[in-house]
């Protein structure tokens, strides 16, 4: 799964976590990416302790290591820096979309002033592209329309991943699970309080100008993406 931040990523993670054949992961090229590049997240030392740092090795070691169930990893488009991306064709891509101004609204909170690179939607499209150029079809979702339709979506998801549909993965138990990275406690507040998904709530958002431009900025890559995504 190649979200954008503050997408519903860790509660669709939950909701294949709920399937009595899968193990997920959470974001296993996090600590890789925080080594590679020069951003200052909330927990940063944490993380790199907690994870391999060489991004290349968690691919080799965990990513496309043999499993006996099927296996989730929850990953961020833009992990993708200094990595040997050939692996993406040795797994099933999915491309978590949402809309920028909700993405905007949320990660201001977190991490105040964001840029492009930050949104993520960017990168996303330039894997999309990546990934065509491969041979390769990923799946585009957007948790506009998983959020509306949650049943109707996973059924779509689970058919086009040749994998059977559970009702199990509607609910899941609230609070901490096992899976969760130690950066949880900064990230994690709301999807913890969470048993299933939450209805589509279209929000009044007003950004101010800066955000308003940043939010211009991405709307192309956006529609470009949800043109592409599976609708209800």
């Amino acid at each position: 799964l190649w979200s954008c931040p503050r997408n519903v990523s860790t509660a669709l993670m939950y909701s294949f976590r709920s399937r009595p054949d899968t193990i997920v992961f959470d974001e296993p090229l996090y600590a890789h990416y925080l080594n590679v590049s020069d951003v200052n997240h909330p927990g940063k030392e944490e993380v790199l302790e907690s994870q391999e740092v060489n991004g290349n090795k968690v691919i080799k070691d965990v990513i496309l290591q043999e499993y006996t169930e099927h296996s989730f990893f929850k990953l961020m488009t833009h992990f993708l820096v200094d990595i040997d991306k050939s692996f993406l064709k040795k797994v099933t891509n999915i491309i978590f979309i949402r809309d920028p101004k909700e993405i905007i609204y949320s990660y201001s909170k977190v991490i105040k002033s964001p840029g492009l690179s930050d949104i993520g939607i960017k990168n996303q499209v330039e894997l999309y592209n990546y990934l065509n150029k491969s041979n390769i079809t990923p799946i585009v979702l957007d948790s506009k329309y998983l959020l509306m339709n949650p049943e109707l979506i996973l059924k779509k998801l689970s058919n086009l991943l040749d994998i059977p549909y559970f009702d199990q993965m509607l609910e899941w138990e609230s609070g901490p699970k096992k899976e969760d990275g130690v950066w949880a406690k900064y990230w994690y507040n709301n999807v913890h309080k969470s048993t299933s998904f939450l209805p589509y709530n279209i929000n009044n958002i007003k950004l101010g100008k800066e955000l308003s431009i940043l939010n211009d900025e991405c709307l192309p890559f956006y529609n470009f993406l949800t043109e592409k995504s599976i609708k209800i």
